[in-house]
């Protein structure tokens, strides 16, 4: 096989053809080839030609599994073709039989800066691309506002596909998202959680990411969890070195240690927002002009169901013994073919003449998303998630990570009549080397009435207050891929070192101002989230950073070989609390470290003790390639 494999790549010049040039049956032209490095150089075969009614081959030569899907979509949503080849193996791309004449651009769904052209040539007849028909309204979680909140943690039916049953999914209050909360800065805020999941799913924890609390009340991975049917209280002041936190659109999510994808996955995310009545002289669009929009994938077997993109589970090995094969790092990425909104497919909002702030937040696994509307119209981002920004910053496109927020304003005043998309398109901003992004359409806007509008979007919002840097990192953190020579297998590391419950990776000083160095050292792009502090960016690769990270901030987007510097004052809180990779498979394979405050002249004492998985089997504790399902939607 590989002597063959081996010849195939031999041949691939002749794959690089015009979109025109003929091909016989049986041509190596009809093939598509991922050679070693693809996930950085991208498929060997950037055009493939292909008689109409033939299969398409797919040679995987690459030490990672990737995937041939079709950009253009059917009538229910499904890509036109889709499939996937593990390490060193040839599959047939299901699909391609069926196209009728045409181009149709194919991209990789683990690593989307692949791409290429199938070229079908032939008669007539076959299926073709149906334009996206955003036929479900979008759904808007219910707001709760009151100081004491519960979140009860339930099985329930969802409805995210049009024309198809409800999806059976785990959420917070019935729904997912989960009822959004809003909250005014600096009053305090108690989250109960209540477990009444099913008990083989095991404990909880609840993460309210981007804000600043106790250690206690942090969602510790590993600890202070919550047991199946108990229930915990978390207690959020929402203030900042005794005064009010900056108003912020936060989310909360499950952070259950080596769980966290298939808990996410399965929809224990909601969001969080706060609010500045100080913050309403500004005169941003509020009310049903502000909307939070939550962007995630997810793929759906033939009943509308989740597919289950985890490990077999006679698989015996656990995160702490270390991954091989095939879904081991770097190898693992739990991605999906649908992109949702609100927990809906391809949804569409009827807005008015009207400013609207959108606030985007990227809730997928894995996927990046680079977002433009479809006319090119400038977005106006004011704020990033973890505040506003100090001056508003004018761009066409957004691209976004894994848990990374931006706070946009776009104005449809004039726009009557008119139905406008917001989609992902194939990142813009020339990094090769880095994560893509998908190209898709992602939800419409339906300008169907004549309101008035007296929003505005200021010449400057809120300044970053001064803080006394020191001169030089206080501390360097160090992304990569590694192995404990004890264990087999791979692993996700922080300064070499896999996450380790009991070890301590730093302790800072309360009060002190730290001054860290991200660095990423792997082939593949990671979002790094820092708990705890609202942070704010130095550099990025050695020089100022973009003005839309010019504001507070708490994950950021590390391509290969990048470089990031990050400042905060520590504040409140003692106690341990974590940094790690946002994409979530990089953090369920180790790319967590634990950061430990203390008062000045004290040492650190060790993390509570471990309430461990106690051997589960793999297929329990961890996510891997979505390349495993076998059917999808």
């Amino acid at each position: 096989m590989r002597s063959r494999l081996a010849a195939v790549v031999a041949l691939c010049g002749s794959l690089l053809v015009p979109g025109g040039a003929g091909a016989a049956p049986g041509d190596v032209g009809g093939t598509v080839v991922a050679a070693a490095g693809g996930a950085t150089l991208g498929y060997v075969s950037k055009v493939a030609v292909e008689p109409q009614g033939t299969p398409l081959t797919f040679y995987n030569l690459d030490q990672l599994a990737h995937t041939v899907t079709a950009v253009d979509r059917d009538a229910d949503g499904r890509p036109l073709f889709n499939g996937s080849a593990l390490p060193g193996t040839t599959s047939t791309i299901a699909g391609v039989d069926r196209l009728r004449a045409g181009s149709y651009a194919f991209f990789c769904s683990f690593h989307p800066n692949m791409s290429g052209t199938l070229v079908v040539q032939g008669g007539s007849g076959g299926v073709g691309a149906v334009p996206p028909r955003f036929e479900q309204p979008l759904r808007i979680p219910r707001t709760l506002t009151g100081a004491h909140i519960t979140l009860t943690a339930a099985p329930a039916d969802v409805q995210v596909l049009a024309h198809r049953p409800a999806t059976s999914m785990l959420t917070y209050g019935g729904s997912w998202p989960g009822p959004t909360i809003r909250r005014p800065v600096g009053q305090r805020t108690t989250v109960t959680v209540v477990n009444q999941l099913p008990p083989a799913l095991g404990s909880l924890s609840l993460h309210l990411h981007g804000d600043h609390h106790s250690s206690a009340d942090d969602g510790r991975p590993a600890d202070q969890l919550v047991a199946p049917g108990a229930r915990r209280t978390y207690t959020f002041p929402l203030t900042d070195a005794g005064r009010p936190e900056r108003a912020a659109f936060a989310f909360y999510h499950d952070h259950r240690m080596d769980l966290t994808g298939r808990n996410n996955w399965y929809g224990l995310q909601g969001m969080f927002l706060t609010d500045d009545p100080a913050e309403s002289r500004l005169r941003l669009p509020a009310g049903p002009y502000d909307l939070p929009l939550m962007v995630a994938d997810r793929s759906f077997d033939d009943a509308a169901q989740l597919t289950d993109p985890f490990p077999a589970s006679s698989d015996p090995q656990t995160v702490t013994s270390g991954l091989s094969g095939p879904y081991a790092p770097p190898g693992d990425a739990t991605t999906g073919t649908r992109t949702l909104v609100n927990g809906v497919f391809q949804p569409f909002a009827r807005v008015g003449t009207h400013r609207y702030r959108l606030r985007l937040l990227n809730a997928s696994s894995f996927s990046s998303y680079d977002f433009r509307f479809s006319d090119g119209r400038p977005m106006v981002q004011v704020g990033n998630g973890s505040a506003l920004l100090p001056v508003p910053v004018s761009r066409t496109d957004v691209l976004l990570g894994p848990a990374e927020r931006a706070d946009v304003v776009v104005d449809f005043g004039r726009d009557l009549g008119r139905n406008l998309v917001l989609e992902s398109v194939a990142r813009v901003d020339g990094r090769p080397a880095g994560i893509g992004t998908p190209t898709t359409p992602v939800m419409q806007f339906r300008v169907d009435r004549r309101v008035a509008d007296s929003s505005a979007v200021p010449a400057a919002l809120v300044p970053l207050p001064s803080l006394a840097l020191p001169a030089q990192p206080t501390a360097t953190w160090v992304f990569g891929l590694g192995a404990d020579p004890a264990r087999p297998g791979t692993v996700w590391t922080v300064n070499g070192k896999p996450f380790d419950h009991h070890r301590v990776d730093a302790t800072v000083d309360l009060g002190s101002v730290q001054r860290w160095l991200l660095v990423n050292t792997s082939t593949l792009t990671h979002y790094v989230h820092l708990h705890e502090e609202a942070w704010r960016t130095v550099s990025r690769n050695g020089r100022p950073p973009p003005s839309w990270e010019a504001g507070f901030q708490d994950t950021w987007r590390l391509d290969p070989g990048d470089t990031v510097e990050v400042a905060a004052r520590i504040t409140d809180h003692l106690g341990p609390f974590l940094l790690h990779c946002h994409m979530l498979d990089h953090e369920d394979h180790g790319m967590m470290a634990t950061f430990v405050v203390v008062r000045p002249g004290t040492a650190a004492a060790v993390p509570p003790a471990h309430q461990h998985l106690s051997g589960l089997p793999l297929s329990a504790i961890t996510s891997a390639a979505w390349c495993r399902r076998k059917e999808t939607l």
